[in-house]
């Protein structure tokens, strides 16, 4: 009897007990959160694709959302980068404020035209309402890490409709080559109950279909790793034009309200004389169309400069919808120059820009096989692989860390990719 006391399981049993149920509650506040987000995403595209004049309010919107975080953001207007801050190194609860202020910013944003996503939201909203819980709960700085994985992880599965995908991004989005496996039971629990959450208020998620996958050759193969470099440089790309682009905006206007005041200005003057209203928004119908025949292939640059433009100069929401727009499109106009299906190289694309950008291959994968079907499976890991190593050590997420250098080339240990540059311009001096 003593020694099954002794037992490592015995252990376990009160611990896994305690993260089921702070899992559960967290995983209840973000599933809930993203589904009304999601709803209110739906109304505000429906609108404003019913009254086009609305993108001509784009420049007084992007006022108004830059004053508010002005005034009363600027404790959170880091975002995303906040939280994966406070995860690696804990100081203070994340503010309630967090929540209405990305939701209504995410909202005006694309009532009025901006080109951006949902993730960001819904992994804020995820976050800071699970580490409203830390108090509740009583937990400890190592503990309050875990518990702002499980809100991210929650937030992304609910938005998204992927539950092991959104597990795997709260663990690997941290730091580039590391995983953080104490929290894997947390967050996978938490995404699976935030998915269900989200699908109970009866929110619909978009349903891609690959009608058909190339068998396993030599020649597929080195296709999908030749169309992996190409999604890992468009990523590269997207992370470093997108923080240079908005370093620059922040040196020459002082003022943030004004950023994305000019940035409206420029998207809806644009909009009105090109006709481009197919790159503004989340663009869900042009990435349906990705998968069904062939498309311009000029669509993802398109994208591609409208959102950058959008995220630079303040707008809120997130990057990843708008990267899979970009890399569905991209891989459309890829196919007949690799030889491979239209539908099949969409889909690549779709999840493999992702990857290269935001340094999450395995999470991008395992969505792929969510998204698509197990047939995928085997491209799917060349591609997002491929692009994760060709991306380097860039990322739309500036707090994220080095935990592992994707190659020979050391970088050091812990270094957030925001200090990177910096650092490779001593290296010719050392």
């Amino acid at each position: 009897m003593r020694h099954l006391r002794s037992l490592e399981q015995w252990e376990l049993l009160p611990y896994m007990g305690k993260w089921f149920v702070i899992s559960t509650a967290a995983a209840i506040l973000a599933g809930t959160a993203s589904a009304f987000f999601l709803l209110a995403l739906e109304w505000a595209t429906a609108t404003r694709e019913a009254q086009p004049w609305m993108v001509g309010l784009l420049p007084l919107a992007g006022f108004v959302v830059g004053w508010a975080y002005d005034r009363v953001g600027k404790p959170v207007e880091a975002g995303n980068n906040l939280i994966i801050d406070e995860i690696h190194d804990p100081k203070r609860v994340i503010p309630r404020r967090m929540v209405p202020l990305v939701f209504i910013g995410t909202i005006v944003s694309h009532l009025f035209g901006a080109s951006v996503g949902r993730e960001g939201t819904a992994v804020q909203m995820g976050g800071a309402l699970a580490d409203q819980l830390t108090g509740l709960f009583r937990l400890r700085h190592d503990e309050r890490r875990i518990l702002l994985m499980v809100g991210m992880s929650g937030g992304f599965a609910a938005v998204f409709g992927t539950p092991l995908a959104g597990a795997l991004f709260g663990l690997e989005v941290l730091a580039i080559g590391r995983l953080r496996y104490d929290a894997l039971f947390p967050c996978v629990i938490a995404a699976i109950v935030a998915h269900q959450v989200c699908l109970a208020w009866g929110v619909h998620h978009t349903v891609y279909g690959i009608d058909q996958v190339s068998a396993v050759t030599f020649t597929t193969v080195l296709s999908v790793i030749m169309a992996g470099f190409a999604f890992g440089l468009v990523g590269l790309l997207f992370a470093t034009v997108t923080h240079a682009i908005g370093g620059w905006m922040k040196r020459r206007i002082p003022y943030a309200p004004f950023r994305p005041l000019l940035g409206g200005a420029v998207i809806a003057l644009s909009v009105a004389v090109l006709h481009t209203e197919r790159y503004i928004g989340l663009g869900i119908p042009t990435i349906v169309a990705a998968f069904q025949h062939p498309l311009a292939p000029w669509d993802f640059a398109g994208k591609f400069t409208y959102t950058v433009a959008s995220l630079a100069s303040g707008f809120k929401g997130g990057e990843v919808t708008p990267l899979f727009y970009i890399g569905a499109t991209l891989g459309n106009a890829l196919a007949p120059l690799l030889h491979l299906p239209v539908a099949m190289l969409a889909g690549l694309g779709f999840v493999a820009v992702f990857a290269g950008a935001a340094n999450v291959p395995l999470a991008c994968t395992v969505m792929a096989i969510e998204l698509f079907g197990p047939a995928i499976a085997p491209f799917a890991a060349i591609a997002c692989v491929a692009s994760y190593m060709f991306s380097g050590h860039t990322g739309i997420y500036h707090a994220q860390r080095v935990g592992q250098a994707k190659h020979v080339r050391q970088v050091p240990e812990g270094m957030r990719l925001a200090e990177m540059r910096a650092y490779r311009k001593r290296q010719p001096d050392e």
